[in-house]
C-alpha cells in the first residue's frame, strides 16, 4: 500500500475537536474538485429505479487524457442547494446511481473515484421506507466485486455507513482536515456520556483524524491543504494517475483479493 503524509507541510497541529469543525466548513466543493481535477466531466443522471438524488454527482471524465468515472457526495453551495440536497446526506436513490455508475465502469474498465462528504445517509422516513439500510450495504457489496481499481477520498465529513458506501476500495486518501468515523461526536458522547456537550472530549477518544487513521492504516494518504486550490488538485492529480497506472498492473483476480483483504484486516 502506499503511505504517505506531508505533515511537513502543516503549520500547526490542531486538536481534533478543531478538525472536526474545520471538516463541516465549506472548504471544498464537489463541483469544484471535479473541475479542478478532471477534464471533459460528463454527468449522469437517475438509479434507473426511482428518481435522481442531487446530491450525489456522478459521470465520466478524464484524468490525463484517460477515462475514469467519478462519484461525488455534494453538500451543496447555498442554502437552497444544501437543502434541496439534505447537506450531503444521500438517500437510498443516490447510493443505487452510485451502483449504476460503479457498474457501467465496471463493464467498460473504468478505474473510480470517489469524493465523500457527508455527516450519514439520510435518516428520513421516506428514506428508511426505500431501504436505505439495504442500499448501502448494497454499495459495499457492489464494491468488493469491483474489478477496476477505486480510489476514495474523503474531502470534509466521512460519517458512518453514509460514508463506507463510497470507501470500499483499493485506497482511501483523506483531505488534511477531514474526519472518518462510525458516528459524529455528538451521537458518540450522547450514547456513550449522556451528554452531547461533551462533543469535544468525544473527538478526541474516537481517533476519526487523518492522522489517527493513517496510523492505524485505516487510509493510505493525508492530502495537505492549501488556499491555493489549483495547488491541491495538481497534487491529486498526478498521484491518482500514478496509483491507477500502479493498480492497473494488477489482474482483476488480485486486485479483488488485495481490496477484501485491505478490509478484513480490520
Amino acid at each position: 500500500m502506499a503511505v504517505n503524509i506531508g505533515l511537513n507541510l502543516f503549520r500547526h497541529e490542531l486538536t481534533p475537536a478543531e478538525v472536526v469543525k474545520k471538516s463541516r466548513e465549506d472548504r471544498f466543493f464537489a463541483r469544484e474538485i471535479i473541475d479542478g481535477i478532471f477534464t471533459d466531466f460528463i454527468e449522469f443522471h437517475g438509479d434507473r429505479q426511482s428518481g435522481d438524488d442531487m446530491s450525489v454527482i456522478g459521470g465520466i471524465a478524464a484524468l490525463n487524457g484517460k477515462p475514469v468515472t467519478i462519484i461525488a457526495i455534494d453538500k451543496g453551495i447555498d442554502i437552497n442547494d444544501k437543502l434541496s440536497k439534505r447537506n450531503g446526506s444521500p438517500e437510498p436513490w443516490g447510493y443505487r446511481k452510485a451502483q449504476r455508475l460503479m457498474q457501467q465502469a465496471n463493464k467498460f474498465h473504468r478505474p473510480i473515484v470517489t469524493f465523500i462528504n457527508t455527516p450519514g445517509a439520510f435518516p428520513g422516513k421516506t428514506a428508511e421506507a426505500q431501504g436505505q439500510g439495504e442500499a448501502i450495504a448494497k454499495s459495499i457489496l457492489e464494491s468488493m466485486k469491483l474489478t477496476v481499481p477505486m480510489i476514495a477520498i474523503i474531502y470534509g465529513e466521512g460519517g458512518s455507513g453514509g460514508a463506507l458506501a463510497l470507501a470500499t476500495s483499493d485506497q482511501v486518501w483523506m483531505f488534511q482536515n477531514a474526519t472518518y468515523s462510525i458516528l459524529s461526536p455528538e451521537g458518540f458522547a450522547s450514547i456513550l456520556w449522556k451528554d452531547s456537550k461533551r462533543s469535544d472530549e468525544a473527538a478526541g477518544v474516537m481517533g476519526l483524524t487523518p492522522k489517527d487513521l493513517l496510523n492505524k492504516n485505516v487510509i493510505e494518504y493525508i492530502i495537505p491543504e492549501s488556499r491555493n486550490h489549483p495547488r491541491v488538485f495538481n497534487l491529486i492529480r498526478k498521484r491518482l494517475d500514478d496509483e491507477f497506472t500502479r493498480l492497473n498492473e494488477l489482474t482483476p483476480d488480485e486486485l479483488i483479493a488485495q481490496r477484501r483483504a485491505r478490509f478484513r484486516a480490520f
